[in-house]
């Protein structure tokens, strides 16, 4: 099983890959089989019967030769051996059978050729076929010293085996080029609607394109369009709702803050407008989070500015806010959806806290922006409960004296919106640290 994930940790996790490995793993093991077949069972086999022959034709032209080793018939003997057997012979009369190679690498099929010799003559003989050329040597001992015996190459070695494993090699690579493209062409459009998912997952979208690809890849990509146009009308919907509720509250509001306005002031009117704010100031909470980010569109902007200008806000309210210093930092985000993200998180920690401090760095194509306080914290176990929507923890942050509970909500809401996410964890200044990360376009 450890074997098995091993194994799985080095195979190609795209599907473009992985396909190609699917259809070029089997071929090649298949090209693979018959060529060692072929060279086991042909080449080699045909190779040891053309040693075999060449071999016989040698020992014929010795015992030709020595029945009358006179020089006339000798040289009758080398005319036969040129006109009928294609070997060209010489007496080499001072010379030792063994000589220097070309090559001390020997091929495998050299020793058929070697065994022959040595079954059909019955002495001591010396091959070298690494000489290049079209010629192999073959030296044998005669009573007048040694007989050199040129034969031609592919008298002795069958030609037909690499020229097949050539064969064989082109085909794999054809199959391969032929594989690639067309695999090419089926995973384009799969990755293609791929990004689109993703972009549209991020509020980004690119418009329609066209369906390309297999039927199942085609239909996938038609059932990705009707369900991004009823996406777009629920938010168009819910959009026009909002604006409905929005101006059908915002009415009364604005009139009981007239009639506030032109009353005698005494305690129980300063009540009333504080409850008016705070109804007020819930309202707008419950709007921002109900209206999400999307009808905003994305642009690169320079989340560095953005985050300072969060921090200065909050810290006109009287907060001891800072931000590591740093250069530009431009990403692909909704500018007004951050922002509200960052102040959320920032406004959470000004009030549980009395010491802020905001960083903001590069991560990948994106941005991270991390929120330190020294405030009292949230126990681990509770860390995603603070995200839900009117979660209020103020069990554990006892100076929250403020807010509907959506903070947090809204600021995982903007980031999960940009393909991101907000996690809360152990502030080094004693607090609570909340990590806002933006992965930034695609």
């Amino acid at each position: 099983m450890t074997r098995l994930r091993r194994l799985r940790d080095y195979l190609p996790k795209g599907l473009y890959w992985r396909t190609i490995l699917i259809i070029l793993v089997p071929a090649a093991l298949l090209q693979l089989l018959v060529t060692i077949v072929f060279l086991d069972d042909h080449w080699r086999f045909t190779s040891k019967r053309m040693s075999q022959g060449v071999a016989g034709d040698i020992a014929a032209v010795i015992e030709l030769y020595e029945r009358a080793p006179t020089p006339d018939n000798f040289v009758a003997v080398r005319d036969l051996a040129q006109r009928r057997l294609n070997l060209d012979i010489a007496i080499d009369p001072r010379g030792t059978v063994e000589n220097a190679k070309c090559s001390p690498v020997r091929a495998s099929i050299d020793g058929y050729m070697e065994d022959a010799l040595r079954d059909h003559l019955n002495r001591p003989v010396w091959y070298d076929a690494s000489c290049p050329g079209r010629t192999v040597t073959i030296r044998a001992p005669i009573a007048e010293g040694v007989l050199v015996v040129s034969a031609r190459r592919d008298r002795v070695q069958a030609r037909s085996g690499p020229l097949f494993v050539i064969w064989i090699m082109g085909a794999t690579a054809f199959l391969a080029i032929v594989s690639i493209l067309f695999i090419r062409n089926q995973v384009r459009p799969i990755e293609t609607l791929a990004d689109a998912m993703e972009e549209f997952g991020r509020g980004v979208d690119r418009g329609m394109f066209k369906a390309r690809g297999a039927r199942e890849v085609r239909r996938a990509t038609h059932a990705f369009f009707d369900m991004k146009n009823r996406i777009k009308r629920h938010i168009d919907q819910r959009a026009q709702l909002l604006a409905g509720v929005s101006h059908d509250l915002r009415t009364p509001i604005t009139r009981l803050k007239l009639q506030f306005a032109m009353m005698p002031p005494s305690e129980d009117l300063a009540l009333a407008k504080a409850d008016l704010a705070d109804m007020e100031a819930t309202l707008e909470a419950y709007l921002a989070f109900a209206k999400g980010q999307f009808s905003e569109e994305p642009a690169r902007i320079d989340v560095r500015a953005l985050v300072q200008e969060a921090a200065e806000e909050a810290g006109r309210g009287g907060g001891d806010v800072a931000l590591a210093p740093g250069g530009p930092l431009v990403v692909e985000v909704r500018a007004r959806a951050v922002k509200r993200a960052v102040m959320n998180l920032v406004d959470n920690a000004v009030a549980h806290a009395d010491q802020v401090r905001v960083s903001a760095e590069a991560y990948g194509a994106g941005a991270v922006i991390t929120v330190d306080d020294n405030g009292p914290g949230i126990a681990e176990e509770l860390y995603e409960d603070a995200f839900r929507p009117f979660s209020r923890l103020d069990e554990t942050r006892t100076r929250n004296a403020k807010g509907v509970g959506l903070g947090l909500a809204i600021a995982r809401d903007v980031a999960r919106g940009h393909g991101g996410d907000v996690k809360l964890s152990k502030s080094p200044l004693g607090g609570l640290r909340a990590t806002l990360r933006l992965p930034g376009a695609a």
